[in-house]
């Protein structure tokens, strides 16, 4: 077995991976619509580039049959795909079966039952559909929820397509973007897999890693919006509350503003970060904020070392936030151009898509507190309709998770209006839960299959597609499946 690259495990099925692309006339890449599909299409076109392949890149909000059959048409021999395939290799293996083309995939998610799938193109590796261009993390035992992204199994495979001129590590940078926005960072830190490719990054000097304020929006937003939209901890008197938040701040004596705008976490010295770090502790104690609540204040951070202080995209959070704003709203073309490194317009674009994202976000999530949740035995769900998109409405429902009417304790499903006769689901847990047997991927499959849809994913967040009108019988084939996982 090969033992080089950044995940040794790894190393064969991406140095297979590899030899295939090379020896392609061109290739169609075809990616997922998040930060961590971006990114994993922008780090794989990035290599294919330097390895002086020709690429195509295609963007998929869901990959089901008739996506596949599109992607078929585009009469590509070589079909790559990035952040998804894995779980739809029952009918990718079907057009792979039939000559229309090679599939190669770099994914993390839950492979496809071998059973499903046509038996001339795939094998069986410990109950996962499996064939020799196939690289994602589980097939080696290595968790894709929690250690390896499509990003980084991207860039697992872009090491392996390193040319003589470079050795692609510059691109690690992304593939933490891309760990991060997938919610990788466990008790806020990158582990397993993703922590070698961290250190691939500071090695060549692409990322910095550093303990600080785990708050998001520490490059771009003045401090008292850090601090008022800081409700990842809430502190009663600055969560949620803009003028409790500049009171604090004034209250600490420093020179907090210049030319009378206040500054960004960006802008302070060490010196000063301790000083408003010590005082939102003090102030978490002295609010009977939960102790282990307080001890997430302080968490791992990455900076992306090439970009400008005080920009969205010098901070990995803030940069898969930037990417999520883009192929949400159809614009994966813009995401895409900004990994790339254009900046100007693209970026400009981007910047604007992002007011727009946060706004929706915002909006949804106040019309979940305005409704309120459903609860149904071991789930509680809502029903958004088309008053908030399918491409966010998992977005919304993990901000949901623990607010005020909605059980922390119980996964949280939400459901959306597409343009179809279809209704997309989304579905997040919590670490706790996931501890205790819950395993969405698994819920959102079968649950989804039972009404004659498909679903899969993740263990803490998952998604599927069912036929409008479906959604009652949905919910409690969904409570039956956890209510088995967690006895």
């Amino acid at each position: 077995m090969t033992t080089t690259g950044p995940v040794p495990a790894l190393a064969d099925r991406a140095a297979a991976c590899a030899d295939r692309l090379r020896a392609a006339d061109r290739v169609l890449l075809a990616s997922h619509i998040d930060a961590d599909g971006l990114t994993s299409a922008a780090i794989a076109t990035a290599a294919l580039s330097r390895a002086g392949i020709p690429v195509e890149t295609v963007f998929k909000k869901q990959l089901d049959a008739a996506e596949i059959e599109s992607i078929a048409a585009r009469e590509y021999d070589t079909v790559l795909f990035t952040d998804f395939g894995s779980g739809q290799l029952d009918v990718i293996s079907e057009h792979v079966a039939a000559g229309d083309f090679e599939a190669i995939m770099a994914d993390h998610h839950q492979p496809s039952d071998p059973d499903d799938c046509h038996p001339d193109a795939v094998v069986d590796t410990d109950g996962y559909a499996d064939f020799e261009t196939h690289l994602n993390p589980l097939l080696e035992g290595i968790n894709g929820a929690s250690e390896l992204s499509g990003a980084g199994a991207a860039y697992v495979l872009a090491r392996a397509l390193s040319t003589e001129g470079t050795d692609n590590r510059d691109l690690a940078a992304l593939a933490v973007v891309g760990a991060v926005g997938d919610m990788q960072a466990v008790g806020g830190e990158l582990v397993g897999a993703n922590a070698g490719l961290v250190e691939e990054g500071i090695a060549v000097d692409v990322l910095e890693e550093g303990t600080d304020l785990s708050l998001y929006g520490k490059q771009t937003r003045p401090l008292p919006k850090l601090l008022e939209y800081a409700t990842e901890v809430p502190i009663p008197g600055i969560s949620n509350d803009q003028a409790g938040a500049t009171r604090f701040l004034e209250g600490l004596g420093l020179d907090l503003k210049s030319d009378d705008d206040w500054r960004t976490w960006a802008d302070l010295s060490d010196d000063e970060r301790q000083t408003v770090a010590s005082g939102l502790v003090q102030r978490a104690v002295e609010r009977g904020v939960p102790a282990d609540k307080i001890e997430t204040l302080i968490g791992t951070t990455y900076t992306l070392t090439a970009e400008p202080r005080g920009t969205e995209l010098r901070d990995a959070s803030e940069f898969s936030t930037l990417l999520n704003a883009t192929a949400r709203y159809e614009r994966a073309d813009v995401g895409l151009a900004v990994c790339l490194g254009e900046r100007d317009a693209p970026l400009e674009r981007a910047r604007t898509l992002l007011s727009n994202h946060r706004r929706n976000l915002s909006e949804g999530l106040t019309l979940v507190k305005e409704r309120g949740v459903t609860q149904a035995g071991t789930v509680q769900w809502f029903d958004a309709g088309d008053a908030i998109r399918e491409t966010i409405v998992g977005i919304v429902a993990g901000m949901a998770l623990g607010t005020d009417g909605v059980d922390s304790d119980k996964p949280i499903i939400a459901f959306a209006s597409t343009d179809e006769d279809e209704t997309k689901v989304s579905s997040r847990a919590t670490g706790p839960l996931v501890g205790r047997g819950v395993d969405l991927s698994v819920v959102m499959r079968d649950a989804a299959q039972s009404v004659g849809g498909d679903g899969g994913g993740h263990d803490i967040a998952a998604g599927a597609t069912i036929p409008a009108g479906e959604e009652s019988a949905f919910i409690e084939a969904a409570d039956e499946i956890i209510s088995d996982q967690l006895s």
